[in-house]
This record gives structure tokens, C-alpha cells and sequence, in this order.
């Protein structure tokens, strides 16, 4: 199986933003360029978020300054809002990730609007983009499969979401379980629906390791068909805004499991078990990634 999947390195943002250790631009430098020497080449790097509410996101437009542009390489910026585009087009980010929340108890907790304000939030950024120009901009669905406060999430409400994101000319929209409640059988019949509704859009997938289905889950979505994942060096991650949030499917765990099957990734995965320690051990914790823990097979 040479089919050649697409994972998109998250742990400098969603990895780093619900520790208590806020790193210095300097640290989160060096974590984003041993990355890609490590083969990420599509990264979450940034986020445009007020500092104030999120102080361990605080210095994204230094840390794009530091990085060099790179033909092959991909520094995302996450947007909430108009103020973000405007700071993720000045720091000139390669790609500009919108969230749209698929709940308004989470939406208005995590960014101050609904979900329906959002989604003209969306409108018109990329309106403006047509307009004035700026980075490709993609989309991220978040609770999409549950909410820690309206409960359980409907394919309507996902697929609603999904269809005026497409038809606003987004190019790759991200189904995310943002608190890690989803399970493979649903995963699988949300791509579905997804796809009947959006054909020509790309799909990426978000999963969070909370409840230990999160490998599952991305399986789930590669049968599917889904051909890109987000996932965070060491199994970092969570949000500020979502009780007992806990992290991302590890990149070298998902690495592993889809190397050992055939798959290609790009990946150095004695690299990427390296950083996931290192960043681990930097942080005060252990790693939450079970490669970090045990190593890869054939030792």
C-alpha cells in the first residue's frame, strides 16, 4: 500500500496551547524547524488568538518573522475572526485555518459568537480574500462529533456547516472531535455525509485521544477514504475552553501505525520519537504518545 498519506503537524499550536508552561518564541522556533526536519511539511505553527485569553499562543507574529519561507513547506496560522485574518495575512502564514464551532455553547465560550456568526465570519474572510488577496484559506469544524456543553453534535448541524463552507470556495475542511468523543463507525458515516454534500472539497481529520479511540477513529477515516490528518508530536494538546481536554493522536503513533501497514507518510519516526520526549520532558510531563513510552517495532 504505497498510498501516501497527508499528516498535518498541529503540536506547536493545539499541542502548546492548554499547557500551563508558556514557551518562549525562541523554544516554539526550534520546536517548528526540528519538525520539519523531521518531514512535517503542512504545520499548525500559529495562532492568531488574543494573548490575553490564551497566553501560551502569545507571539505568533515573531515566530512567523523567524521562519523563512520554504517552497515546500506549509506554516498554517489559526483564525477566529476578521482581527485574526488580518494578523495571519500581515505575518504572511501560507495558510490561513478558520474554526467554525459546530455548537453555540462551545462557539461562544471558545471564540464569543455562535455558530451562525462564525460562519459569516467565514463568508467574509474569503470574500475579502477574493477581494485583496491572502493565503488559501481552510476550514475546521470543531465538536463536530460532541459538545462538553449542548451535548451530542448531529450530522445536519456538521453537514450545514460543511456545505456553506464549500460553497464560500474553502478548499479543505477538517471534521475535528475536538473533546475526543467520536467512535470509528460514526467517523466513517460523517466522511460520508461530508463528501455527498461537499464533493469537490477536501476533507481532513481531527481526532483527540480523550476517550483512547483516537487511532481507531483516524483508521476509521483512511478506510473512508480521507487522505489527510492532523496529529501532535508527543499526543500534546487540548483547549483552554473544553473541561478535561486532553491531547491529539500522536504523531509518531500515527506514524507507526500507518508505516507498519504500508502507507507513506514522510515521516522520520526515530525523529519525530525523539522531539515527542524532548517536548515531553520540557513541558514537566510524561509523553502521552505510546511510541514515546515503548519505541517502534522492528527495535
Amino acid at each position: 500500500m504505497s498510498r501516501f498519506i497527508e499528516i498535518v503537524e498541529v503540536g506547536p499550536r493545539d499541542g502548546l496551547q492548554n499547557e500551563k508552561l508558556s514557551l518562549p518564541v525562541e523554544e516554539k522556533v526550534g520546536l517548528i524547524r526540528r519538525l520539519e526536519a523531521a518531514g512535517a511539511r503542512r504545520i499548525e505553527a500559529v495562532s492568531f488568538v488574543n494573548p490575553n485569553r490564551v497566553p501560551q499562543m502569545a507571539g505568533a507574529e515573531e515566530i512567523m518573522a523567524a521562519l523563512a519561507p520554504e517552497l515546500d513547506r506549509s506554516r498554517i496560522g489559526l483564525v477566529l475572526n476578521m482581527r485574526g485574518w488580518e494578523r495571519c495575512v500581515a505575518a504572511q502564514c501560507d495558510e490561513a485555518n478558520v474554526v467554525v464551532c459546530a455548537t453555540d455553547g462551545f462557539g461562544v465560550r471558545n471564540q464569543g459568537a455562535t455558530s451562525a456568526q462564525q460562519l459569516d465570519v467565514l463568508g467574509a474572510i474569503c470574500e475579502r480574500r477574493a477581494l485583496e488577496g491572502g493565503p488559501p484559506v481552510t476550514a475546521t469544524i470543531s465538536v463536530a462529533f460532541g459538545c462538553p456543553f449542548d451535548g451530542e453534535v448531529s450530522e445536519d448541524q456538521v453537514v450545514t456547516i460543511a456545505r456553506a463552507a464549500a460553497l464560500f470556495g474553502v478548499a479543505e475542511i477538517a471534521i475535528a472531535d475536538t473533546i475526543g468523543v467520536a467512535d470509528p463507525w460514526t467517523v466513517r458515516k460523517r466522511i460520508e455525509a461530508v463528501r455527498e454534500a461537499c464533493p469537490d472539497t477536501r476533507l481532513r481529520l481531527h481526532f483527540h485521544d480523550t476517550r483512547n479511540t483516537g487511532l481507531a477513529n483516524a483508521f476509521a477515516s483512511v478506510e473512508a477514504g480521507a487522505d489527510v490528518l492532523d496529529a501532535s508530536v508527543g499526543g500534546l494538546g487540548g483547549c483552554p475552553f473544553a473541561p478535561n481536554a486532553t491531547g491529539n493522536i500522536g504523531t509518531e503513533d500515527l506514524v507507526y501505525m500507518l508505516e507498519r501497514a504500508g502507507f507513506e507518510t514522510g515521516y522520520d519516526l526515530d525523529a519525530m520519537i525523539a522531539i515527542g520526549r524532548e517536548i515531553s520532558e520540557r513541558l514537566g510531563k510524561a509523553p502521552a504518545s505510546s511510541l514515546a513510552r515503548a519505541g517502534k517495532f522492528p527495535a
